[in-house]
């Protein structure tokens, strides 16, 4: 038997993004957003559902651009930040400390500081209920240059990216590796 929680926003893990978009003036902004995520392959796709009512998402809609820096843990602070207060109001880089980073392929800036950035061209927009889905093509992903990246070791250990957790509201850290992907599940094919 299974106990019912209801239709609700619930999903793990659920990423930290950091979205960066320019406004009408070429201020640089960002804003914190937890329901996205890769949509497509084959072209390289991000999805991120916004608000209309979020400065960002008037930011897309005009420049037809944005960044998805991915913070680590190191920078939980910062992160909450941007989701807390509108752009309109802040400018939440300089409160912060962080630096903003003009892509230099597509119309947005990316938190320097945070350890990885896709840079995103918008493909679509669908509007879904309270929020707006953005559909962006991915024209590259960038890390820090003191990121080491070897082929046996994943990735997200030298990210050390954020989850949030929408039933408790609270961050979480990504826990260690469990199994090879593709691979651990091998023991359940027939023989042939």
């Amino acid at each position: 038997m299974r106990k019912s929680l209801g239709p609700r926003t619930l999903l793990y893990p659920t990423p930290v993004l950091v979205i960066g978009t320019y406004d009408k003036e070429g201020k640089p902004n960002a804003m914190t957003a937890a329901w996205g995520g890769i949509c497509c392959s084959d072209p390289p796709c991000v999805s991120v559902s916004l608000r209309k009512a979020t400065y960002s998402y008037g930011n897309i809609m005009e420049k037809g651009a944005f960044t998805v820096s991915i913070p680590s843990k190191s920078h939980v602070a910062e992160a909450d930040f941007f989701g807390l207060e509108s752009g309109k109001e802040y400018n939440k880089f300089e409160a912060t400390g962080l630096t903003p980073i003009r892509s230099t392929l597509v119309n947005a800036p990316y938190v320097d500081e945070f350890p990885m950035v896709l840079e995103c061209e918008m493909l679509q927009a669908n509007e879904i209920g309270l929020h707006t889905q953005f559909i962006g093509v991915i024209k590259d992903v960038k890390v820090r240059d003191d990121i080491e990246i070897a082929e046996d070791k994943g990735l997200i250990s030298k990210v050390d990216p954020l989850i949030y957790s929408p039933d408790d509201r609270s961050y979480y850290s990504v826990g260690k590796k469990v199994a090879k992907a593709f691979d651990v599940g091998k023991k359940f094919r027939k023989r042939r």
